[in-house]
């Protein structure tokens, strides 16, 4: 996947910088933003954000911590569906009485606030509509990664996703990025066991494709990786 990102605000919060470099936010974008981002709400872990099937009350741009989309079946099985990091918009429709598609819950304590809505600025628009479509390729690509990769591939597809949607924040340092959830939740995103996901890593390891060590990833070399399992980064550019 190939992008032309635009250039962050400097030093800024993790979410600004995200969507800053989803397009050049202009100074209505920054302002209704930093008024936004001074009234937090916080999650503590395992908290509801969404309810799937209810109605969205209150949409959520998150500031910090890493939340999911999840879909908890009648025996308990789970399935994480995707990430929802730094930066991420979560619940912001254009239509009336929005409804929930899925459950988001917070994996570690999670900051959010309620964004700005859709007409505040068109630079936030824009940054809104590349977010939206950033949030369908990672969605597809997770049917791609359950349909037809194998475990190996799986993980590394899935780590560098995630170094790449941190990087947009500022929150990758390098190859290495904070990764603040169990094996067990892995698993559940990946549709395997714990058992292998820890087998898989230990194999990764091995062969040094990924360290995971004190809720930590590195990627030694995040090109080889992405040439093994077949993944094409997204490239972030200055204008």
């Amino acid at each position: 996947m190939s992008l032309s990102l635009s250039r962050p605000l400097g030093s800024s919060p993790p979410a600004l910088q995200r969507l800053s470099r989803l397009a050049t936010l202009d100074q209505a974008a920054v302002a209704a933003l930093m008024e936004a981002m001074g009234r937090p709400t916080v999650f503590r872990p395992r908290r509801e954000l969404l309810v799937e099937g209810r109605d969205i009350v209150t949409p959520h741009l998150i500031l910090s911590g890493w939340a999911a989309r999840v879909r908890i079946l009648l025996d308990g099985r789970r399935q994480f569906l995707n990430f929802v990091l730094p930066g991420d918009v979560v619940g912001l429709y254009h239509h009336a009485r929005a409804v929930a598609p899925t459950t988001v819950i917070s994996l570690t304590e999670v900051t959010s606030c309620v964004p700005p809505d859709w007409g505040v600025s068109p630079a936030l628009d824009q940054a809104y509509a590349v977010g939206h479509a950033l949030d369908e390729a990672y969605l597809l690509a997770q049917i791609a990664r359950l349909g037809r990769m194998n475990a190996m591939e799986r993980i590394g597809d899935l780590m560098l996703e995630l170094h790449e949607r941190l990087a947009l924040s500022d929150l990758s340092h390098g190859r290495s990025f904070e990764l603040p959830i169990t094996q067990e939740t892995l698993a559940d995103a990946l549709g395997l066991t714990a058992v292998h996901v820890n087998r898989m890593l230990q194999a990764a390891r091995r062969a040094g494709d990924l360290i995971w060590s004190s809720r930590s990833m590195t990627i030694p070399d995040p090109r080889q990786l992405a040439r093994k399992v077949g993944r094409a980064q997204i490239r972030v550019m200055a204008d």
